[in-house]
């Protein structure tokens, strides 16, 4: 069990004020002792009013005024403009806290991955399932196997209709959005990939196979536009020992939220960032240009 946070709160601007940066980026933040909601911009001042209020947080009304009030950054905005952002961020000496996927392409991942090597602030991946219990005990336990072959699975209807069918998503599909948490969590388990093939269309269904560098095939299937009652995420293992089954159908996501702002709080009063850095971010972008070769930017 963690001791109790005697720190003085890591204050985190807060960049969006979307359905996401509502749901989890605000609420997480605000909800302490680890860090403060202390601002919040968006392109859309009322919007960021109505997500700051209710946490007691001030209303940025430019990025600069966003970033004289925090020591770290978060963001909840599409990729094009996080991975603008958090340049302009890195280099005036804020840490971040950087979704998935770090950016449209992986020029544009590179950037930040180099803006935070050089200005050396923090930086952490909300990978939001790497954060579970669960999410640790298959990894903590793959790691003892050896495996021959993987089938994976992430697929939800999320594109359909509803908040989460933003343009960006859209645009690019179940690749770019859903990719980053299977081929990160493949990455891991079986072993780091070295060639990945694809087949299908991102918009509607993707189908990856993946080569690992310790010779073991990977399979993951990917979209969006899937009409199930909830998200579902496996991950099978194969080799000379029983099956090992990863499925988050039973998770509660509410558990991953109060490990992301701890480690968050940690590694920034730390000044070291956990391996779920810009560094890992860009890697995952390189795997996905591998899928989709026009993503290499």
């Amino acid at each position: 069990m963690n001791t109790p946070w005697t720190l003085p709160p890591v204050k985190v601007g807060l960049i969006g004020a979307g359905p996401w940066a509502r749901a989890m980026h605000a609420r997480m933040l605000a909800a302490g002792p680890e860090t403060e909601l202390a601002a919040v911009w968006a392109r859309r001042p009322e919007a960021a009013r109505e997500t700051a209020e209710p946490y007691g947080a001030a209303v940025a009304h430019s990025f600069e005024e966003l970033i004289d009030r925090c020591e770290a950054v978060a963001f909840a905005v599409p990729p094009a403009v996080q991975a603008d952002l958090a340049v302009r961020a890195a280099k005036a000496g804020r840490h971040l806290l950087l979704e998935k996927p770090l950016g449209p392409d992986v020029h544009a991942a590179r950037m930040v991955a180099d803006a935070v090597a050089e200005a050396g602030v923090v930086s952490q991946l909300v990978l939001t399932k790497r954060y579970h219990p669960v999410t640790r005990e298959f990894l903590r336990k793959a790691a003892e196997l050896e495996i021959t072959g993987a089938r994976s699975c992430y697929l939800h209807g999320a594109f359909l209709g509803g908040d989460f069918a933003t343009a960006w998503r859209l645009e690019h599909g179940a690749l770019l959005d859903l990719g980053p948490h299977l081929l990160d969590l493949l990455d891991t388990a079986v072993g780091p990939i070295a060639a990945v093939h694809a087949t299908g269309d991102p918009r509607r269904w993707i189908e990856l196979t993946c080569e690992h560098e310790n010779g073991s095939v990977s399979q993951a299937s990917l979209s969006g536009t899937v009409n199930l009652p909830r998200a579902r995420t496996r991950i099978e293992l194969f080799g000379p020992a029983e099956e090992l089954v990863y499925d988050t159908g039973e998770l509660d996501h509410e558990e991953c939220w109060p490990v992301l702002r701890r480690e968050f709080a940690d590694a920034v009063r730390a000044g070291i960032s956990t391996p779920i850095d810009a560094a890992r971010g860009l890697r995952l972008q390189e795997l996905m240009a591998l899928a989709a070769p026009g993503q290499a930017g």
